[in-house]
């Protein structure tokens, strides 16, 4: 992973993108898009106050206290899945206070992706975050300007304009984001970190089904359309074609694998043979 967490903050990023799933789920690009922009707002505001940053990340504090503040806090400028979210990320336990920044952050990048991925524009928003990342590198008076004392505001505007028209909604979003909100990286690690929440954004979102024979198109089609149903949102079909499971079809998905292989229905009844006659 591209940020290091310690073991606690470490599953606690895995609990918050799992949350993220069912947040997003059916919903639409510009809700997606607002809940990212909530989640940022969310993680500027923690990023700035280490006395609540501490409140919500003390593991002796009562979860429904925690879930409290979060309204308190938030419940007036951001939205009811904002607040949801931010109550199971309070709910959650950390290595290191600064962490639940990391993490916050990593979720707004991640819904964002999502609205993207709506809208149909996740690899051109990929494409694009790499190729401002690179243009950012190599013009020493644009770095200069994005990474030198001054208003975040001002920031936002410059990268904002240096895209222009031809970059997608999704990409300047980010980008204005990461100028504004360095906290502390060099620019190239933030642009890392950003790349790392999209494409694990990306990841979440491809079945990788093997089979011992190719799907026809039908067949690849009805299983994009059930996943989908699954998710709430469009999905990727990768087919590996493997001779070695024999039959039937082992799918990946996120962070669930269903193994419908005759490799494996043959396994599971020689285990459960082995178990009767124990």
């Amino acid at each position: 992973m591209r940020i290091h967490l310690g073991g606690s903050s470490r599953q606690s990023l895995v609990a918050s993108r799992v949350a993220l799933d069912a947040a997003i789920k059916g919903a639409s690009a510009a809700s997606a898009s607002e809940l990212s922009s909530h989640l940022f707002f969310a993680a500027d505001v923690f990023a700035s106050n280490t006395s609540l940053r501490r409140a919500i990340t003390d593991p002796s504090r009562d979860k429904g206290a925690k879930a409290a503040l979060v309204k308190d806090l938030f419940g007036k400028s951001t939205g009811t899945l904002a607040i949801s979210l931010l109550s199971d990320v309070s709910a959650l336990r950390w290595s290191a206070t600064k962490d639940v920044i990391h993490v916050i952050e990593q979720l707004a990048i991640e819904a964002e992706a999502s609205a993207a991925n709506i809208a149909g524009e996740l690899d051109r928003v990929e494409d694009e975050f790499f190729e401002t990342s690179r243009l950012v590198a190599d013009n020493f008076e644009l770095r200069k300007a994005l990474v030198s004392v001054g208003s975040t505001d001002a920031k936002s505007a410059l990268i904002a304009e240096v895209l222009g028209r031809k970059a997608s909604t999704s990409t300047i979003k980010l980008a204005s984001a990461l100028v504004a909100h360095l906290r502390g990286r060099s620019i190239e690690a933030a642009f890392a970190d950003y790349i790392f929440g999209l494409a694990n954004r990306r990841n979440r979102l491809i079945a990788v089904v093997r089979t011992a024979t190719a799907l026809t198109d039908a067949q690849t089609s009805r299983l994009a359309t059930v996943l989908e149903k699954k998710v709430g949102q469009p999905i990727r079909i990768n087919v590996q074609i493997d001779s070695s499971i024999l039959g039937g079809v082992s799918i990946k998905f996120a962070d669930e694998l269903v193994d419908g292989s005759v490799v494996n229905r043959l396994a599971n009844a020689g285990r459960a043979l082995v178990g009767q006659s124990a």
